[in-house]
């Protein structure tokens, strides 16, 4: 029984934030400032939540992450595919460890 209740609170603690926005802000425009901030929200968290990775990848060696999100960066402002740039960083790591 305890672990159904806990079930069901998390379900209403995840369903709130999606349903209040939409009742209250139905037919409302948001200002042009709030709708950029809004839309950049996932960038941001996609970043905080990368960037630890890119540093702790690889105990005692800093640059092995640096290295990676380099390989990353410059693929992906290149304008290549997302699965491109995830392969090709995996090829750059491993021609780095090849030849490290």
């Amino acid at each position: 029984m305890t672990m159904v209740l806990l079930i069901v609170g998390m379900a209403i603690v995840t369903y709130i934030p999606r349903v209040l926005p939409l009742t209250l802000l139905e037919g409302k425009e948001l200002p042009p400032f709030l709708q950029s901030v809004l839309r950049n929200i996932p960038f941001a968290v996609l970043g905080a939540l990368i960037f630890p990775g890119i540093l702790l990848i690889q105990e005692g060696n800093l640059l092995f992450g640096v290295v990676g999100a380099l390989a990353a960066i410059i693929l992906a402002l290149i304008g290549a595919n997302v699965m491109i740039v995830v392969l090709g960083s995996i090829a750059v790591l491993s021609l780095y460890i090849f030849f490290i």
